[in-house]
């Protein structure tokens, strides 16, 4: 991991603040904020997969997790004055273009809203904390160019998920821009995260596992649209990074990209095909692309210059090891292995 040293002792003791604990992503910042030693309080709706990481890894006996959703400000701001959190990470979220599509006004809800509520929380009762809200490279005003896009590129979104991503970057920046003395503020875009835990519907790698684990065909849809692909505790590493220099200085109230390097930006088919390969078992796929399907984007990369630079941050698993740990990671789990030691097994390595 780069620069350990600046998250290594931070965190311990520390009261911190998850929002969407009980996801993917939130679910393994949650295991890595334990391994560090902090005191941390999640806040987020039941798992909404079966199996979920957040179930697997039991981690409501590690944690203090609360049930609440970022849309009900009075509830967002009862535990944020409660439990005066020192820092937050706020992942929650309806994460899925194609899911916002279907609920449009409910993405726009949890994502922007939510936003709005916990940081008037947080301005409201701590306001010396420090929070990194997490957003997505879809914030950006994808003109499906080949060259990575940049923090002070435009922001905008096709789909109601995008747009929603972008709005919150702005709400963000006006709560960080508006109130002086409130908590430092800094928003992270990641690209596509991949890692062991994700049973999420309609993503790539959760999709292959189920076909690969019953021994059926894979169906794929867009195979030749470009991605920034990263193992989920890249990104992870980069946000408690940039926390530690928040905490350091409030000059990094800012916005930052943590994508990969530009050669592991693969298409969908490399994805696949590489999963694949690791998975063994005579596994294959197929492309799937249906008629009228909604709109995704074909090219999208990242440029981390800005944190490489700035914060010192740099990836550290490549594109073919990030995949084979990831696929490894499902293997020994569809095994039986216990879900929350490969997590913490894999951050050890991560950060060895």
């Amino acid at each position: 991991m780069t620069n350990p040293g600046d998250v290594a002792t931070l965190f311990n003791g520390r009261r911190v603040l998850v929002t969407g604990h009980t996801g993917f992503k939130g679910s393994w910042l949650t295991i890595w904020l334990e391994k560090l030693g902090a005191s941390v309080t999640g806040i987020g709706l039941a798992p909404h997969t079966n199996p979920s990481l957040f179930e697997l890894a039991r981690l409501s006996t590690h944690m203090d997790d609360r049930r609440c959703d970022v849309r009900d400000r009075t509830g967002v701001d009862k535990v944020v004055a409660e439990v005066r959190p020192e820092f937050v990470f706020h992942l929650a979220a309806q994460a899925l273009v194609r899911t916002s599509y279907e609920s449009p006004v409910e993405t726009m809800a949890t994502n922007v809203m939510g936003t709005a509520h916990l940081l008037e929380s947080v301005r409201t009762h701590v306001p010396q904390a420090v929070v990194v809200v997490v957003t997505s490279d879809k914030c950006y005003e994808n003109r499906e160019w080949v060259w990575p896009y940049r923090e002070n590129d435009p922001l905008g979104g096709h789909d109601p998920y995008s747009a929603s991503k972008a709005c919150a970057e702005i709400v963000a920046a006006s709560w960080r821009r508006s109130f002086g003395r409130g908590p430092r503020i800094a928003t992270a875009r990641a690209g596509n995260v991949i890692g062991g835990g994700d049973w999420s519907i309609d993503r790539i790698v959760p999709d292959c596992v189920r076909a690969l684990s019953q021994r059926e065909t894979i169906t794929v849809r867009n195979p030749a649209a470009i991605r920034p692909w990263q193992h989920v505790l890249e990104p992870l590493s980069g946000y408690l990074l940039l926390a530690a220099k928040l905490h350091q200085s409030p000059s990094f109230a800012q916005a930052w990209n943590f994508g990969p390097d530009n050669e592991d930006m693969r298409t969908v088919e490399q994805l696949v095909d590489t999963v694949v390969a690791a998975w063994g078992e005579g596994a294959r796929w197929s492309s799937s692309e249906r008629v009228g399907a909604p709109h995704e984007a074909n090219a999208l990369t990242l440029s981390s210059a800005k944190a490489m630079h700035e914060l010192g941050w740099y990836p550290t698993w490549h594109f073919e090891h990030a995949v084979r740990t990831t696929v490894a990671w499902y293997k020994a789990c569809l095994g039986e292995a216990d879900a929350h030691r490969l997590c913490m097994g894999a951050i050890g390595e991560f950060t060895q």
